[in-house]
Formats: C-alpha cells, sequence, structure tokens
C-alpha cells in the first residue's frame, strides 16, 4: 500500500470520528448533567521503515513524517452548565466542584457511580432518587436518603437536609482527584474508582435548579465542521496519491 495513502486513510478515520463524537455532544444539548467527549488522537510513530536490511539506509524523512494518526481515549470536559432554576424544591445543582452519588442496586467492587444531573424526586418509599433513572442518591454515611415526612424541605449549601427546622440528612458531595478515571455509564452518570473518590468537594449545592448540559451549541457545530473539512481534505489526498501511482504504473512504467 502506498505510504501517503495510509498516512491519509488515517486522517480519514481519525476526523470521521471526531465528527461522530462532536455530533453525540451536539445530540446531547438538551441532557441536565451531561459532560461532553474530547476525542484525541495520537502521532503514529513509523520505526525503522528500511530496516538497513542489504546496506540500504533507513528512510529518515518518511520516520519523521510517521505513520499518520490512530485514535486515543476520549478525555471528558468537566466543565459546569449553567444552572437552570426550577419549581421542584427537591430538584439540586452544584456550584462549584463535586458529584452527587448514587447506588444502582449491582455489585460494583471498588467502583463509585457519581453524577451531577440533581433532578430528584421521591419514589414510592419515600426515598431520594434521580428522576432520570430511579436511583437513589445517598448521605454522608452511604445510606439511602429517607424523607417520610411531607413537610416542606430545606436544603443548605452544604447538602443539609431540614423538615420543620431540623437536620434530617445531608447529601454526600463526592471529589475526584484526577477526572481522567472517570467512565460514562448513561443517564449523565460516571463510575470512579473508589479509592479515587473522597468528600473533598469544595462546591455548594443551591436548591430548586438543575445543572444543565455542559456542551456549547455554537463551538460543538465548529467542531463538527472542522472535522468534516479534514475529511474533505485527507480524502482528496488519497486521490491525489491514487493518480500519481496511476502516472507511475501505466506512463513512467511502461517507458522503463
Amino acid at each position: 500500500m502506498s505510504f501517503g495513502l495510509q498516512i491519509s486513510a488515517s486522517g480519514v478515520a481519525t476526523a470521521l470520528y471526531r465528527q461522530d463524537v462532536y455530533a453525540n455532544n451536539l445530540a446531547n444539548m438538551d441532557t441536565p448533567g451531561f459532560k461532553p467527549d474530547l476525542p484525541t488522537t495520537r502521532f503514529v510513530p513509523a520505526g525503522d521503515l528500511a530496516g538497513d536490511e542489504f546496506n540500504v539506509p533507513s528512510a529518515r524523512l518518511l520516520e519523521r513524517l510517521g505513520r499518520g494518526a490512530a485514535l486515543h481515549a476520549n478525555r471528558v470536559s468537566m466543565t459546569q452548565g449553567s444552572l437552570k432554576d426550577s419549581s421542584n424544591p427537591l430538584d439540586l445543582g452544584i456550584s462549584g466542584e463535586g458529584f452527587f452519588v448514587a447506588r444502582d442496586g449491582q455489585e460494583r467492587e471498588g467502583q463509585t457511580l457519581l453524577t451531577r444531573d440533581g433532578r430528584l424526586t421521591r419514589d414510592g418509599s419515600g426515598r431520594l432518587v434521580l428522576a432520570s433513572s430511579g436511583l437513589p442518591i445517598l448521605d454522608t454515611g452511604n445510606g439511602e436518603i429517607v424523607l417520610r415526612d411531607p413537610a416542606p424541605i430545606k436544603v443548605d449549601a452544604d447538602g443539609s437536609i431540614r423538615q420543620r427546622g431540623q437536620v434530617v440528612a445531608r447529601v454526600r458531595l463526592a471529589r475526584v482527584a484526577d477526572p481522567g478515571v472517570l467512565s460514562k455509564q448513561g443517564h449523565s452518570t460516571f463510575l470512579a474508582p473508589t479509592d479515587m473518590v473522597d468528600d473533598g468537594a469544595s462546591g455548594h449545592v443551591k436548591q430548586g435548579t438543575f445543572e444543565e448540559s455542559a456542551a456549547d451549541e455554537v463551538s460543538t457545530i465548529m467542531q463538527i465542521t472542522s472535522a468534516s473539512r479534514d475529511v474533505d481534505a485527507n480524502i482528496a489526498m488519497m486521490q491525489q496519491h491514487d493518480r500519481l501511482l496511476d502516472r507511475a504504473i501505466n506512463v513512467f512504467g511502461r517507458l522503463s
């Protein structure tokens, strides 16, 4: 295979993937607590192309060009979305650092489920659960929060829940030292190793609000457009390499 075709083909593959990731971000513009993905690529070194077999020197220039680009692990942007006011006193938004901790009933040894989606409600047994998935959120003792008293609820900035003037529970706000360990699980939730999660979050809880998607519509559309242009440019390069190969075989090859 032509070396130039290989490099251009890698550019097409990575640009198409970037386009898909940005399109998914755009599709989640209205998903509360959503954090956009940031696709990344890596340079693929060429290695020793000629290998110095039969005393032929290695192609140093081609080694510097490399073998194109390859996909790398996505990163997650932890940029905070806007806090939107709601009419639900159970909705909680986090201003600043922190995650709510949820429990999904599955055996996740050494893993903690986290979310920034603070749209909450009470289920039939009075548990405080995520409105999107029905998963219960946890208090500072890692227990479920049960609110059977129908009295009005007041939530302080530190997550303390008050009814009739008394603190009845406190929502746990967790912090992840390295956001790179987070893996998306759907419904705006993340999994993180338990040993990377602590309770030192500096954020504050705002009652009656929830966090909107952190994806920015304008910049995301521009990223999709940029990726599309990269696809077109690399395809044009592949077509040019194809024309050069055709000339090398059918014109110069015939003359020799």
